[in-house]
């Protein structure tokens, strides 16, 4: 049997090679697709000029050219090898080899960054011509990672080993791969590579910080290993040295886990906190000196204030002591004064009753003597000697009345304050000659007999001394109601006088005296004001209801009594 194929026709051929020339161009497009989008560099370098015939879009933008820039340039004239030299050394390993490696090469872009390159270059056929194609990765961010990271771990090496930290490790059977040269400071003796973790640990006297030994039953390590404590473990131990001595750390115990997390093994960390540990008790008793001190310092300055009241006390006691006797020596002076002002008042009362009254008696006496012998001898002239008689006795009476109205008007008792302040005024302007002006509001009329007899006393010295001494044309006499009390002020247009040497210093003028003590005995107040071309003003307020204590306050502002 002939197995032999027929020959194909020629239609038949001609579908083959469109079919093979699609699949090609096919191929071309994804081949083209991939030099296009790579994220390398990739060159396409004609191996007998050895220039580039071809360059991706990657390689435009890592070396700075455009696309017609670099078509046509050898390596080394774009800054990929050093000099023609390494170029044409590179091109021959090619022949040799057919592909050449370089892990590291500078690259410089047009505008001048440095690029660390890894470069790829192979040799193969194309449609029956040599190409080289060159891939071309930028490891820049690798070199600089790979920098960071031997950086990293130098540093790493270099706190371990110098650290303040003790640090000793261990494989996932318990047995010591690393420590620092802290750790052998702290422990005092220096651990065997692959000892026992358990037993280093147990070779060393360790105590609670109550001072009380710790008895090892097994390595807190074991727990860390075998997963019982998988977090961090603090533990503040006292650890004794083979010299003796006794440092405070903190044990701090921490696992090592691969990626899959299972433990390979654990640090132990040693915290020295004996300079800590010794300066908190030192701050702790610095403290309590502080507070000791504080306490010493309190008292210290409550005894201080104490002494300083005590002295306080005593020299206001004393100054209480001198104005007491001050005050007991004005008393007795005031008391001598009243006692000469009674013995005057009684002997002018004598004077006025033997020069007056008893001289009108004698004489109604001598009258009534001749007219008994009249009345026998002649009665012609018995009328007009009894008339005589008469003015002679009515005269004796009126100045008894006069008397009895000074002593004590009874008038003020009968019809009250007004009536009795308008007949003493009445009678003031008319034998002095000074005009007197009275206004009185009817409520005064509401104060007890003691109050009204106060203001009465208080307005007839007032006017008295007016007569006396002011020189006064005119007199206001106002008594009006005020919010709680009853207030009266007498003011004149005369002299003015020093109102303090008359009130402080002793005066024998007791009139000033006499109308404080009475206005301050009723619970009122009671002040004076004098200033020369302004007259004379007494001014009294006395209270509706209870008795209140008075207070009469001297003020240094020329020489005026203010009242508070």
């Amino acid at each position: 049997m002939n197995t032999k194929s027929k020959p194909k026709s020629r239609p038949a051929q001609a579908e083959e090679r469109l079919q093979t020339l699609t699949a090609f161009r096919a191929s071309e497009i994804r081949y083209r697709r991939l030099f296009e989008t790579a994220h390398d560099g990739v060159l396409l370098v004609d191996p007998r000029t050895r220039k580039i015939v071809d360059a991706n879009p990657f390689m435009t933008q890592l070396l700075g050219y455009r696309h017609s820039q670099l078509v046509g340039k050898e390596l080394f004239q774009i800054g990929l090898l050093g000099d023609e030299a390494a170029s044409r050394e590179m091109f021959r390993k090619l022949k040799r080899k057919r592909e050449v490696r370089y892990e590291d090469l500078p690259l410089e872009s047009r505008d001048g960054r440095h690029q660390e390159v890894e470069v790829v270059a192979n040799l193969y056929q194309e449609d029956g011509h040599p190409i080289i194609q060159c891939n071309i990765r930028d490891i820049t961010a690798r070199k600089a990672a790979d920098a960071a990271l031997r950086a990293s771990e130098e540093r790493y090496r270099i706190l371990f080993e110098l650290g303040p930290v003790a640090v000793y490790a261990c494989d996932a059977a318990g047995l010591i791969q690393n420590f620092n040269r802290r750790a052998v400071e702290l422990w005092g003796r220096k651990p065997k590579p692959g000892a026992a973790t358990e037993r280093f640990c147990g070779s060393a006297k360790l105590f609670r910080p109550d001072g009380t030994l710790l008895r090892h039953t097994h390595c807190p390590m074991a727990d860390v290993l075998s997963g019982k404590t998988p977090a961090a473990r603090d533990q503040e131990v006292v650890i004794e040295r083979p010299n003796g001595t006794q440092i405070t750390v903190v044990v701090n115990i921490r696992p090592l886990k691969n990626a899959q997390g299972r433990i390979t093994g654990a640090i132990n960390c040693f915290y020295d906190i004996t300079e800590r540990k010794a300066a908190a008790e030192a701050q702790l008793r610095i403290q309590v000196l502080a507070a000791s001190n504080e306490e010493l310092t309190l008292e210290i300055a409550q005894r201080k204030a104490v002494e300083a009241a005590l002295k306080k006390s005593e020299r206001h006691y004393g100054q209480l002591l001198a104005e007491s006797e001050r005050l007991q020596e004005q008393l007795r002076q005031l008391s001598r004064q009243i006692l000469l002002a009674q013995e005057d008042e009684r002997k002018r009362i004598s004077r006025e009753l033997h020069d007056v009254i008893a001289q009108t008696l004698t004489g109604i006496n001598v009258r009534l003597a001749a007219l008994k012998k009249e009345a026998s001898l002649n009665s012609k002239h018995l009328d007009r000697d009894i008339a005589r008689t008469q003015r002679l006795v009515e005269k004796s009476v009126n100045i008894v009345h006069e008397f009895a109205r000074e002593l004590r008007p009874a008038v003020l008792d009968d019809l009250g304050l007004i009536p009795a302040l308008h007949s003493f005024v009445k009678l003031f302007s008319k034998r002095t000659r000074v005009h007197v002006n009275l206004r009185v509001f009817a409520g005064v009329e509401q104060l007890d007999i003691t109050k009204r007899t106060v203001l009465y006393r208080v307005a007839q010295e007032a006017l008295t001394n007016v007569s006396r001494h002011a020189q006064a044309g005119r007199v206001d006499i106002d008594i009006r109601k005020l919010a709680a009390s009853v207030g009266m002020k007498i003011k004149d247009d005369g002299k003015s006088f020093n109102v303090e040497r008359h009130l402080t210093k002793g005066s024998k003028r007791l009139g000033l005296l006499g109308m404080r003590e009475r206005v301050e005995m009723v619970g009122g107040s009671f002040c004076v004001e004098s200033a020369p071309g302004k007259g004379t003003a007494i001014i009294v307020e006395i209270p509706f209801g209870k008795t209140l204590n008075g207070a009469v306050k001297i003020s240094s502002n020329k020489t005026s009594l203010q009242c508070p």
